[in-house]
Formats: structure tokens, sequence, C-alpha cells
């Protein structure tokens, strides 16, 4: 492994913890730790005796500053390094493009006040928005290691239904994660003394809109294990190579596993702790399902004829 994709791989791993405690932030309920006020925090860089809030939120806003930092040097060395058109070049851009807005997404949150017990529907669409964004962080970031040791990229040809149900996987994923910001939102501001309580709360017509569409997630949460399940399958059957099984059992055991935290989390429900736990899996299911859609698609289908080799 090279030098360049050992930092990539680090970058990847430092920014999945800033992610965890951005996400401890809003279960903690810290995102108004410093106020309405961005960069500064309650209108002064470094704020005396400050709370515990506010030390939450001053800590996460200091490690997404050096985690931004660590993926401009990962740009700087790509554009050093890499030749134009290189995959792993082209993917560090991407990257650095959805950093900048993951940090204009946060200030957002903060200015307009979407923190804390804002419970209106529209910080359900800005946390939704966030997490679109973040795992389309999360994906960049980790195929700049990826391709940065020499794998290919997906090869321009027609991608066939195995490539479809990949891309439908990944659509998905990003759809079920939203849904999951969401749940998280609502679990935060209105927590449940009981299984019981909380499944009332879903199902009736009086709860806030928050509590109501908590009900989406687990739903869709069943379907995508079917789905991610068929897909891996697939994945590993129609395009043969050690590689791609690995990756598609790794989705595959993420998925299942996935799931079984989710009923533990809903029974719980909702602890911090758990929440974070279920997060971590997300992002680590995520992973490596971009992964397996960059490998499989870079491999030939058995389903397609060998290309012939030019003369």
């Amino acid at each position: 492994m090279s030098r360049f994709a050992r930092y990539g791989w680090g970058v990847l791993a430092f920014n999945l913890l800033v992610i965890l405690w951005g996400a401890y932030v809003r279960a903690s309920g810290s995102g108004a730790g410093c106020g309405a006020h961005w960069p500064l925090c309650n209108g002064t860089v470094i704020p005396r005796a400050p709370a515990v809030e506010t030390l939450i939120e001053l800590t996460h806003r200091a490690t997404s500053g050096l985690a931004l930092l660590l993926v401009v040097a990962q740009l700087v060395w790509a554009r050093r390094t890499r030749p134009r058109g290189d995959a792993a070049r082209v993917v560090a851009h991407v990257a650095m493009g959805l950093m900048l807005t993951e940090a204009l997404v946060g200030a957002g949150l903060v200015l307009f006040e979407m923190v804390a017990t804002n419970a209106s529907i529209a910080r359900a669409y800005w946390l939704a928005a966030h997490l679109l964004n973040t795992f389309g962080l999360v994906a960049a970031l980790a195929l700049v290691p990826w391709y940065a040791d020499g794998r290919p990229a997906p090869a321009r040809a027609p991608i066939g239904a195995e490539g479809r149900l990949l891309l439908a996987a990944l659509g998905g994923t990003l759809l079920l994660g939203m849904t999951g910001a969401v749940t998280a939102l609502g679990d935060t501001l209105f927590p449940a003394r009981s299984l019981a309580e909380g499944m009332a709360q879903d199902f009736s017509p009086t709860a806030h809109l928050l509590l109501r569409l908590r009900v989406l997630h687990p739903t869709f949460a069943v379907l995508m294990a079917f789905v991610l399940l068929l897909a891996s399958g697939v994945a590993a059957k129609k395009r043969p190579a050690p590689a791609t099984a690995r990756l598609a059992i790794a989705v595959a055991a993420l998925a299942v596993t996935q799931l079984v935290a989710g009923l533990v989390n809903l029974l719980l429900l909702a602890p911090i702790a758990m929440q974070l736990v279920h997060l971590l899996l997300a992002d680590l299911l995520w992973i490596a399902l971009v992964l397996l859609a960059a490998q499989a698609l870079a491999v030939p289908s058995t389903d397609q004829p060998p290309v012939p080799s030019g003369g």
C-alpha cells in the first residue's frame, strides 16, 4: 500500500470520528453550545468558563477544522503526485468540494438555529441534507485511497442488471440514512419512557410529524436489508473477483448486523451510545457498498463477451 493510500485511509477514519462526535452533539442537545454564532463561539474565539454543552460543540468545531485541513493536504498531495485524469486525483477534488459544503451546512445549522430543541420540519430537511452531503463525503474519502493503490475506475460500458441493482442499492441506502437522521431527531426531541409509549406516539394522529415519520425508517430498513443482500449476492456471482466476493460478504454481514442493531436501538429506546453504534455501522455499511460498486463495475460481468485485444 502506498503512503498516499495509507494517508487517505487515515483521513477517512478521522472523519468518521468527527461524524460520530457530531451525532453526539445532536443527541446530547449541545448544538447550541456556542449560541447562534459561527465561526466564533458565543461571540468569542475561546469562551471563558464554558459550559459542558459549549465544550462539546467547540470540540466538534475544532475537530471539523482539523478534518478540513487533512482533506486540503490530501488534495495537494494528489495534485502533486497523481497525473491529470487519475481517478484518485479526481475523487480528491470531489472530496474537497464536499468537505466545503459540509462546513457550510454545519454553519447553516448553527446560524439558522436548527439545533438544540428546535422541532421544526425545516430542521428535519436540514439534517437530511446534512446526511446526504456527509455520505457523499465519506464515499469520496473512501475512494481516494481505493484508487490510489492502482485499482481501475468503473469501465465505460453497459453496466448490466447487476450494476443497476448496485446503483439502486446505493440510492436506497442514501434514502435510508436520511430517514434515519429524521428518526434520530425525533428520538432526541421527544424521548419515550417505554416502547409502548413510543409506538403509540408513532401512530397517534395528534403527535408531532417527526414522531409520525419515525415508522418510515424501520420499515425501509427491512426492505433495504433484502435489497443489499440481493445486490451483494448478484455482484459476487456476476463479477467474479476475490475482492468483489470479500466486499459482497462485508456488505451482507453489515446489513444484517445493522438490522439487529436497529432493533436493539428500538428496544432500548435509543440511548445515545446505541445511536452512535448504529451510526457507525451505517457508515461502515455505506463504505463497503461504495467500494463494492467501484470494484464490481470495474470488473467485466460474466454475461459480457470478452473484449478482443487490439493487434
